[in-house]
Formats: structure tokens, sequence, C-alpha cells
């Protein structure tokens, strides 16, 4: 059985071996990946960190400005908030917000999107209790799509 503390290697190969994919290895937290395509890996926006009491599993929730260009900077946050119901519903709760402005690699004066961020977390006691919980984070929409 696996407990905490682990270092961020441990983690990372229990990960693995629990049939996840890593994006990136952090001081303090494992980022994991998801596969659009075979050879495309993206940030999944799910997090493993380690804390003192054990482990904490991350979910950043997002919309884009660009995707709804006339709403208000509340309203923006409050659909993201409803995507968040059902992890919420399951444990996790809110722990920050955040706006992050997508730049133009060429030109970072000009900004190409702005994100509106709800992060959410839910604290776990051990690696086995958090491989449930990782799963489930991985299964919700993390992102709110152009309407149609």
């Amino acid at each position: 059985m696996l407990c905490a503390p682990l270092s961020p290697q441990q983690l990372k190969r229990a990960l693995i071996s629990s049939g996840f994919e890593i994006f990136r290895t952090l001081p303090e937290q494992i980022v994991l990946a998801e596969r659009e395509r075979e050879n495309l890996i993206l940030d999944s926006g799910v997090r493993l960190g380690i804390i003192e009491s054990g482990l904490r599993v991350r979910v950043v929730l997002h919309v884009q400005r660009i995707n709804f260009p006339t709403e208000e900077e509340d309203a923006l946050f409050e659909r993201v908030r409803k995507l968040a119901e059902p992890a919420l519903a399951n444990g996790f709760l809110e722990v920050s917000t955040n706006v992050s402005a997508v730049k133009d690699p060429v030109d970072p004066d000009r900004v190409l999107d702005t994100f509106y961020e709800v992060s959410i977390a839910r604290e776990v006691a051990s690696f086995e209790e958090a491989v449930p919980v990782l799963k489930f984070a991985l299964s919700l929409e993390r992102t709110i799509p152009a309407p149609l």
C-alpha cells in the first residue's frame, strides 16, 4: 500500500503503473495528460499534489472569452461553476479562480484569448484513494465548448 508522503518520482511511477499518462512532473505535483490523438498529448487540467495530510486531486475548469465575447466576467465564471457541479457533489471544493491571458507567441503585447478558470480540489489520504478520484476527474467536462 502506497501512503503519503511520497516523492514526486514515486508518485509518478505509481500513476504510470496504474494506467495514467503524465504530462509534467513539478516539485509538488504531477500533471496528468490526456491523449487527443496517438501523437498528441495535452495537459488534462488534472493534477495530483503532495500535501502534508496526504494527497490532493486538483482540477482546472475553464471557459474561453472568444466563445462568449459579449458576456461579463461574472457570467463566465458562473458558466464554469455550473460545469463544476458534478465534482462539487462528489466532494470537491472550489479553491481558486484565475483569469489567464493567452498571448500571441509572435507579438507578446497581443492577447489572442482569455481563459476564465475555476480550480477545484479534493483531498485524499492515500494513493489508493486517489486513483478513483483521478479517474472521476478525468471523466469530467473541463472546458465549455463554443455555442453552435
